[in-house]
């Protein structure tokens, strides 16, 4: 009788053991899975979860700014931005490229296009503020495309308008870009003037060609202290005067 139940016994360890060896065989299936799935949810967290095709991304807000929908924005000139956005020289590139960006004030966003309000808005813009008693907003808009290439650049600059209403940004600028691109809308509020700032690709790309680029035009975007007023957009490179920097003070006004 004895040697049944050692029988017995011995098959119950090779069991014990069989289920031992399954039960560490899914765990390890379970954790490769998680292994997987959190390396194929990686990249959703990049610069691409951001990119909508242009049908679908938000345009300009006004709330109830309804005025504001009627003034006119115009093309920036390329002199206009780096001094909109108070780019030092050299900002944004290396050390090797530092000299050149010095030499060529044309080299900080190459593939940018901007569009900022037209001295008609900004005088409007106080006019309506003053005869509401200060109760008419004077917040204005602009809008700064960044492109992936220089070739969209200029198909985008030959399909839009060079002045546009601001209401009309999104059906005319955003919806009507050539090639129905995809875009990232990154918003800034500083002051009386907020940034729309849109990253253009080809649909279906992955990453941003231009995204060196782009950081330098967030980060310059998002270090610009609030302004009060637009009275030193009169003194664009585009008007009278391009020596905004030094007739600027250090803080409140629109560089």
């Amino acid at each position: 009788m004895a040697e049944p139940k050692e029988g017995k016994s011995k098959s119950k360890s090779k069991n014990s053991r069989g289920q031992d060896a399954a039960a560490s065989k899914k765990a390890n299936g379970k954790a490769k899975g998680n292994a997987t799935a959190t390396a194929t949810a990686a990249p959703a967290t990049s610069l691409d979860a951001h990119f909508k095709p242009c049908a679908d991304v938000k345009s300009l807000r006004f709330g109830a700014q309804l005025v504001t929908r009627a003034l006119t924005v115009r093309r920036a000139a390329p002199l206009e931005l780096p001094h909109l956005l108070r780019v030092p020289s050299g900002a944004g590139a290396g050390a090797e490229q530092q000299l050149q960006k010095k030499r060529d004030p044309l080299s900080f966003a190459p593939t940018t296009t901007a569009y900022i309000p037209t001295n008609f808005a900004i005088l409007a813009h106080h006019a309506w503020h003053t005869l509401t008693l200060g109760l008419g907003t004077k917040n204005s808009k602009a809008a700064v495309f960044v492109f992936e290439s220089a070739a969209m650049k200029a198909a985008a600059d030959l399909a839009w308008p060079h002045v546009v209403p601001l209401g009309d940004v999104g059906k005319r600028l955003i919806r009507a870009a050539p090639g129905a691109p995809e875009m990232a809308r990154f918003k800034f509020r500083k002051g009386c003037v907020t940034f729309y700032v849109y990253a253009v690709r080809t649909a279906g790309a992955r990453g941003f060609a231009a995204a060196d680029e782009l950081r330098s035009v967030v980060e310059a975007v998002a270090k610009l202290k609030d302004f009060l007023d637009h009275t030193a957009m009169l003194a664009l490179p585009g008007q009278r005067s391009i020596d905004v920097a030094a007739a600027a003070p250090p803080v409140g006004v629109v560089h």
